[in-house]
């Protein structure tokens, strides 16, 4: 069974940093892609950042490009979200997900893992 764990939220104060992990494991991840996507209360999923297994290939939103960093350690079987200049907006419940055979972005996903609560004060 895949499993998707995502860890590493919190509370940070605006302009900080956070780092957030996902460790999947029953999952090739050599021709599929990893994301991530947030939700905020009252507002609908929002795609983040994904990264490409075989080749590494990122593709990230307008709205956190520049600020966030998706990267993975494949030894570890993690998939990592470097978020830098943290806002406000940026309050959040977090996933990853997984897509098998990716075909390019969006990233369409068939596997999630439990969301993270990041909060961001000002």
């Amino acid at each position: 069974e895949v499993q998707l764990q995502a860890s590493g939220g919190g509370l940070v104060q605006a302009g900080g940093s956070l780092t957030l992990s996902c460790t999947f494991s029953e999952f090739t991840f050599d021709n599929a892609a990893i994301g991530w996507f947030r939700q905020a209360p009252g507002k609908e999923r929002e795609g983040l950042a994904c990264i490409y297994g075989v080749v590494g290939s990122t593709y990230y939103s307008d709205s956190v490009k520049g600020r966030f960093t998706i990267s993975s350690d494949n030894a570890k079987n993690t998939v990592y979200l470097q978020m830098n200049n943290l806002k406000p907006e940026d309050t959040a419940v977090y996933y990853c997900a997984a897509e098998e055979d990716f075909g390019g972005p969006p990233l369409v996903p068939g596997y999630w893992g439990q969301g993270t609560q990041v909060t961001v004060s000002s």
